[in-house]
């Protein structure tokens, strides 16, 4: 298999609530790809049960999850921790909660990299102070020996960012690393994402609730609603021909979605389902507006929509036709792609 991570039919359960409920995903070798969808949809339960970062007490996870070759469900503790950050390596949400406050962000990227790769503390650094150099981090050598609090947002990602790839990882795992910074940086951190992928040969997921920068780092993107994959294909199927009335949903609720000029800006109504209880047939049916009858009682499958282009909706086509017809009412695409 040339997948960089392949998932079957995963399933996380915290108690009653099952967030994650039969998703099969593949990522291929040097791809990126985008999991996108409301909070609350199973983006970052997916993205962690990857490196099986879930309390063993309190979750349960089924199915099958495949990365750089190994079978993660089945490692011992020993093996696990030489596989995260070494293999498989992830960059957090709010890095000011993943750094340890007490010590400065230098020490603990070194000790990461001693750990890994059994080298001296000085060759540690030497490499510390190149990543730092990589992301592109002003003063590097000053800022590997401040601590996480005395360092901006933006600086900060960029550190998680240094010691996420550290260690050279084959994937990389990222945890909506924008959501806490401004729109200036954000794009910053977006662009510096992609440029390090190409350059290192990564295979990244990205998680977001964001198309415009899921678009800015995805060859794929996959949108989630519900703990289930409602529709998946390249970015630019994706943005530019949906199938699924979700997505449409979250392509017209953009600020800068509205199809034509003037146009009011449309939003989805209702809310997700209560995952502890979930109502039969399509999860999305409550919410849609091309839901019938069929829609609330049989769940539909995943089915081609063009090639390597999934959705799981009865009515598909006429939601594509829908979204068609808003468009060519508009003088540009919602996102150029």
């Amino acid at each position: 298999m040339n997948a960089a991570v392949a998932i079957e039919n995963l399933k996380v359960t915290f108690g009653a609530v099952r967030a994650v409920d039969g998703v099969d995903l593949v990522l291929e070798k040097g791809q990126a790809l985008a999991l996108i969808g409301e909070s609350g949809s199973g983006k970052s339960v997916t993205l962690r049960a990857i490196l099986r970062l879930h309390s063993e007490k309190r979750s349960r996870i089924e199915g099958r999850i495949q990365a750089a070759g190994r079978d993660v469900l089945t490692m011992s503790k020993r093996e696990l921790s030489a596989f995260r950050g070494g293999t498989v390596s992830m960059i957090f949400q709010e890095p000011l909660l993943a750094f340890d406050p007490v010590y400065t962000v230098g020490q603990q990227i070194t000790e990461s990299i001693r750990r890994h790769e059994g080298v001296s503390a000085g060759q540690a650094r030497v490499r510390a102070l190149k990543m730092f150099e990589r992301v592109r981090i002003p003063s590097p050598e000053r800022r590997l020996d401040a601590y996480p609090h005395e360092m901006s947002g933006g600086m900060r990602q960029r550190a998680m960012i240094a010691l996420a790839l550290a260690c050279r990882p084959e994937v990389l795992l990222a945890d909506e690393p924008t959501t806490a910074l401004d729109a200036t940086v954000q794009i910053q951190i977006l662009l510096l994402l992609r440029e390090l992928q190409a350059e290192l040969g990564l295979s990244t997921i990205f998680v977001t609730h964001d198309l415009g920068a899921a678009v800015e780092v995805a060859d794929r993107i996959a949108v989630m609603y519900a703990g289930r994959i409602v529709e998946t294909g390249t970015a630019r199927q994706i943005v530019l021909d949906p199938h699924h009335p979700y997505t449409i949903g979250l392509l017209r609720s953009r600020a800068d979605g509205a199809l034509a000029k003037g146009a009011r800006l449309d939003t989805i109504p209702g809310s997700p389902p209560d995952l502890a209880n979930r109502p039969p047939g399509c999860p999305f049916a409550p919410r849609c507006f091309l839901a019938e009858e069929r829609c609330r009682r049989e769940e539909p499958p995943l089915a081609a929509a063009g090639p390597s282009h999934l959705a799981a909706c009865w009515r598909s086509e006429e939601a594509a036709a829908s979204f068609r017809r808003k468009r060519a009412e508009a003088a540009e695409p919602v996102l150029a792609v």
